[in-house]
């Protein structure tokens, strides 16, 4: 039976995640650089696996337990403002490095590198990549006899790759049931909605195709979020993919369904009313 979490838990998740989203603003704004729209809409599913779901280690390769940590793979990297922020939360380092965000040298890279920072699991940025790279992890984890979940968050604009397609029949095929894929359906990307762009049409129904077990949620319930990441992590002969769909820039009226804020950074008088709003 999956454990429900109590109306306390959830008001919390709740308070980390609006902090995470005015770190967000903070952090692209100061570098005038980034990905606010992404970032924001993935906060919620990335506050729940990060503090309820996963296991996770922040001392990172010092824990004695590291190599039965769960994985997780950002795809969709330009949201790297997002893993940022959590992984400061939980203290893989201190937040007030959030600020380094995007300059020169930094371990806060605009695309999340593994070589730099803890946490990482493997250097993402280039669409389409990290479902293949999460199958891999998924079947090596398989081989060496461990229980450890690999979690992999994708854009709904990425599902216009065939890489993620080909990933997605080596998954089944392999029976990858320790794979749980997120795909952040915001229905956005840098050029506009992704139905023009692309269209995407029933993703859950192209997964379940390629023989997925599929959960749809609202990816800002944090008791929906929390339902299907559990659900995905039992045991079942299929690899599993949430779809949550979310609002892009969630949180930032301005931003919010706004195509023009996939990667642009506010202003000071747009910070000014962002942090006003995520009071």
């Amino acid at each position: 039976m999956l454990k429900v979490l109590s109306k306390e838990e959830i008001e919390e998740i709740k308070t980390v995640a609006k902090k995470l989203r005015a770190n967000i603003v903070r952090m692209i704004h100061n570098a005038q650089s980034g990905h606010p729209g992404g970032s924001l809409s993935a906060i919620d599913i990335l506050t729940v696996l990060y503090t309820k779901v996963m296991k996770q280690y922040p001392d990172w390769d010092k824990n004695p337990d590291f190599e039965n940590r769960d994985r997780f793979v950002l795809s969709k990297g330009h949201a790297s403002a997002a893993i940022y922020s959590i992984l400061a939360h939980c203290g893989y380092f201190p937040e007030a490095d959030l600020l380094e965000y995007r300059k020169f040298g930094t371990k806060l890279q605009g695309h999340p590198c593994c070589t730099k920072l803890k946490g990482i699991e493997v250097s993402t940025g280039s669409l389409g990549q990290g479902l293949s790279i999460a199958c891999g992890m998924a079947l090596g984890l398989k081989l060496d006899k461990k229980d450890s979940k690999v979690f992999a968050l994708m854009g709904d604009g990425e599902l216009q790759e065939g890489s993620i397609w080909e990933a997605a029949m080596n998954a089944a095929h392999y029976k990858l049931n320790n794979l749980i894929g997120i795909v952040d359906r915001n229905r956005l990307q840098i050029d506009g909605n992704t139905e023009d762009v692309m269209a995407i049409g029933d993703a859950g129904a192209k997964f379940a195709a390629f023989g997925w077990n599929v959960i749809e949620i609202d990816g800002h319930d944090i008791e929906a979020i929390y339902e299907a990441l559990e659900k995905g992590k039992e045991s079942t002969d299929k690899p599993t993919v949430i779809i949550a769909n979310t609002v892009k820039g969630k949180g930032v009226s301005f931003m919010e369904n706004q195509a023009g804020w996939h990667g642009k950074a506010p202003n000071d008088e747009q910070l000014a009313q962002a942090l006003e709003e995520l009071k």
